[in-house]
């Protein structure tokens, strides 16, 4: 009798999970399983319908690009700028609207949360025309009110490069900042108050109280953001037109899809892609291992 009861929960369970398995095999593992098996074809413009498998000569012609490599270190620089902005200013503004003496907190977190509640098209379209050399808000700034000369933002290399990496930091801060908040409002107060009567400073308790305990929570922000950062094409599509100037402020994934929609070079842009998969995919690995995120904090 137990055994059939037994036998019918688990056929009511799986009866239940199917959909959900379904959907997510539709759209999750089946793409996957199709991008691998494409990035060792020959697929393009000139192969869209007998397409071949042809081993690894895809991921050797990606390894052997110069460009892939130097697409790599500026998208290394492009999320580890970005990530330590937006943890650094998250957290920062976290303490600051934690602390009891801070009024209107409810008004300032609804401020502070807005770029990251818009859609980011907007905002990234928005940073765009600021970024104007001619009309734009940031070089009114830059003449009008701190004398200085206007910078070409979207048509020189370096500085189309810095104002997507500041568009970014903008949109992406909010979300440490609401995870910082939730952790800190975790933390026990008799813990500061026990600090304070040894006479610990705020940057002792801070260092001490504050950091280790938002650890466990910070680090899968950070996992989930160096991931979110990497992938990030939007901003770098829409804020520098496409990669340019002259395809200088690509990051890995933007030339990917350019790489598949503008050259329909399908087979080298799905193992390109694999690649990126792969470099996200050990880095979570290693991050979360040296990091001890999974361990509980006592």
């Amino acid at each position: 009798m137990l055994e059939s009861l037994n036998l019918r929960a688990r056929l009511f369970i799986t009866f239940l999970l199917a959909p959900a398995l379904l959907v997510i095999v539709a759209v999750v593992a089946f793409p996957l399983l199709f991008e691998i098996v494409l990035s060792f074809s020959n697929a393009d413009i000139h192969h869209l319908g007998d397409w071949r498998l042809i081993g690894f000569a895809q991921y050797v012609s990606v390894f052997k690009q110069q460009l892939f490599w130097s697409i790599l270190l500026k998208t290394t620089i492009w999320t580890v700028a970005n990530m330590v902005f937006h943890v650094a200013i998250g957290v920062f503004l976290a303490v600051v609207l934690h602390q009891k003496f801070i009024r209107g907190k409810s008004v300032w977190r609804v401020l502070f949360v807005l770029p990251w509640a818009l859609p980011q098209y907007i905002g990234a379209l928005t940073w765009r025309g600021m970024f104007n050399q001619e009309y734009g808000a940031v070089n009114l700034l830059l003449t009008k009110y701190l004398h200085l000369s206007p910078v070409q933002w979207l048509t020189s290399p370096f500085e189309a490069f810095m104002a997507v990496i500041i568009t970014n930091i903008w949109l992406g801060f909010p979300f440490m900042m609401v995870v910082a908040l939730a952790g800190l409002q975790s933390i026990p107060d008799e813990l500061y108050q026990a600090a304070e009567v040894d006479g610990a400073s705020k940057w002792f308790q801070f260092w001490h109280i504050t950091a280790p305990l938002l650890r466990p929570v910070m680090i899968p922000a950070i996992i989930l953001g160096v991931v979110w950062t990497f992938n990030n094409i939007n901003v770098v599509w829409l804020v520098s037109n496409m990669g340019e100037p002259a395809d200088s402020t690509h990051i890995l994934v933007s030339y990917v899809y350019k790489t598949a929609f503008n050259m329909y070079r399908f087979g080298w842009a799905a193992a390109f892609s694999v690649v990126v998969f792969a470099i996200l995919f050990l880095f979570s690995q290693v991050f979360i291992r040296q990091t001890r995120a999974t361990e509980p904090v006592y």
